[in-house]
């Protein structure tokens, strides 16, 4: 690992770090006894439980990632994904029953100086008295690389992150996105076998956000060994990984590819993140009879536990009841509250079903909707979604 002391996540003192000016070559201290190159196909890669007790929170989550795979840890504030990640780094020990192996080498005891893992953290910690080129030679410089080799090394990861005209600056003169790529190409430049991003994009406006999400997909797919990244941002999870890994109090609740999980969510909070209104009741042929609620009318014919979901944009609101209306689905519901939410009007309903239903902000004026008023929301059969729970 590289970019600031392990045991407490502070820079070195101006002057100490290896990539300074005068500093001494340092002796290279291999993480593992066993190279890459011999180890067998099967165990390369993440295999990893998770396992921190920590007072009343307890995490246990299990990782299994190939080399060239980028899996999001995704999950709410308190879920336990920065625990994780300070886990897989080496920062918070494993409890009883955990293990991390990477490349079919057991790192549990490893310290985290040693270990071939590069970290992007959320705000970035670029050692402020070091040149951008030199923040990137200090991993190299830490491996024992001689000081001018280092410094090639570093200006040809600046050129690949487009940053070459940079080197020379320090930190306070890289804006935002300067300063997160300079922080992945310091993270790179060790070679590691494992990558990990906390909420590498957190700290940039919505401008950069664009621009750098793009840059980082880009250099991520290219990257041969595992990557993990941390985030609570649905959009930066689907865009930047193979695979997400949903936690909520500690445990996974949900895997998958992204567009899997956006189209199956099996919690609440992950149909609020992907935008959809989600129900768990039991299928009947085309009637899904909810373990809370009415019975919502679908196109799919199941049998037994099931979801439904449907998007908020799906729901039509009447302030009387409808006579021609062909939804097959309609609920007596009142305005609980309004909010804006995109170019859109979101409507948080409550009565027969809890729902929500976005309008545009014409259709809101002319139904003159305000929180207390009964309306009437349909929605047609053919788009709601059903799926075995």
């Amino acid at each position: 690992m590289t970019g600031v002391n392990p045991a407490t996540g502070k820079n070195p003192a101006p002057g100490n770090g290896p990539a300074a000016e005068g500093g001494a070559d340092l002796a290279p201290s291999p993480a593992e006894d066993t190279a890459p190159d011999e180890v067998t196909a099967s165990a390369r890669g993440l295999d990893a439980r998770l396992v921190v007790d920590r007072g009343d929170f307890h995490l246990d989550v299990t990782l299994s990632v190939a080399p060239g795979d980028v899996v999001a840890l995704l999950g709410p504030n308190g879920a336990g994904k920065t625990t994780a990640l300070r886990a897989l780094a080496g920062l918070t020990p494993l409890s009883h029953g955990g293990r991390l192996r990477l490349d079919g080498v057991a790192l549990d005891r490893t310290p985290p100086e040693s270990r071939p893992v590069g970290v992007v953290f959320q705000d970035y910690l670029l050692f402020p008295h070091l040149t951008a080129l030199d923040n990137v030679a200090f991993g190299p410089r830490c491996q024992g690389v001689p000081k001018a080799e280092a410094r090639a090394q570093a200006a040809d990861w600046l050129d690949r992150m487009g940053l070459t005209g940079h080197a020379g600056a320090k930190p306070r003169r890289l804006s935002g996105g300067q300063a997160q790529r300079v922080a992945l190409a310091r993270a790179l430049a060790i070679h590691p076998r494992l990558l990990l991003l906390d909420e590498p994009l957190a700290a940039l406006d919505a401008r950069t956000r664009l621009d750098v999400r793009a840059g980082l997909r880009r250099h991520l797919a290219e990257f041969e060994a595992v990557a993990v990244l941390v985030t609570h941002d649905p959009l930066d999870a689907m865009v930047l990984a193979d695979r997400l890994v949903v936690v909520e109090h500690g445990r996974v609740v949900q895997e998958g590819s992204p567009s899997d999980i956006a189209r199956h969510p099996r919690t609440d909070y992950i149909a609020q993140l992907v935008g959809l209104n989600l129900y768990r009741g039991t299928a009947e042929g085309h009637t899904v009879r909810l373990d809370a609620g009415p019975a919502i009318t679908t196109t799919e014919d199941l049998s037994g536990p099931v979801f439904v979901a449907f998007p908020p944009g799906a729901v039509t609101l009447y302030r009387d009841r409808p006579t021609g209306s062909s939804a097959r689905n309609l609920w007596r519901c009142e305005v609980a509250g309004l909010e804006t939410h995109g170019d859109q009007i979101r409507v948080d309903l409550t009565g027969e079903l809890p729902l929500a239903a976005d309008l545009t902000t014409v259709a809101a004026a002319e139904l003159g909707l305000h929180t207390g008023a009964s309306v009437w929301a349909a929605v047609k059969a053919a788009q709601t979604h059903a799926y075995p729970a």
